[in-house]
């Protein structure tokens, strides 16, 4: 007998670090490199046929994309209700997103509680210039308890592998 969930997750991150473009990539295997900045939240979903100790899993992920201007602090606190993961989302390219994950983190955890989080660096694609390397990410990880990936919206390189993470440990949990 297979079990059928629903559930909320954040995307999280500063403006511009490509949480849309993943989620793009991720739902309708598609990119498009043109910014559009999003306005309040948009929520996608996407469906997964996932297995949990045996037992097939009928998986909705409700993928939130929240604004990323932190002066909509206000606004995002009501988005982050009800969510039962986090996905922490920086821009390899820009030291500064990853500096500031942990106010996303902070206010996410304020509303959300302990859920799961998970950390990408995103922007793989741009070698050239990148500022954050896969070893900073490793540590900030581990400091804040989550695993992480290096990601890009663009080749697609890990998208699918950090969701489907996300959903089967989403598997996991009895709420």
């Amino acid at each position: 007998m297979s079990r059928n969930l629903i559930k909320k997750v954040c995307l999280l991150g500063d403006g511009e670090v490509g949480k849309t473009s993943l989620i793009r990539k991720f739902v309708y295997d598609q990119f498009d490199d043109k910014y559009l900045m999003t306005i309040g939240t948009k929520i996608t979903k996407k469906a997964l046929a996932l297995s949990h100790q045996g037992t097939p899993v009928n998986l909705t992920l409700m993928i939130n994309d929240i604004v990323g201007q932190v002066e909509f602090e206000r606004i995002h606190k009501q988005y982050y209700r009800g969510s039962m993961a986090g996905i922490l989302v920086c821009d390899l390219t820009r030291k500064p997103t990853l500096e500031r994950i942990d106010w996303w983190l902070d206010s996410f955890r304020e509303v959300a509680g302990d859920v799961p989080i998970i950390l990408l660096g995103n922007k793989a694609d741009l070698t050239e210039k990148l500022e954050i390397s896969d070893n900073d990410l490793s540590n900030y990880s581990k400091d804040i308890g989550c695993s992480h990936f290096i990601t890009s919206a663009k080749t697609g390189l890990n998208v699918e592998k950090a969701f489907i993470k996300v959903g089967k440990v989403l598997c996991q949990t009895n709420q």
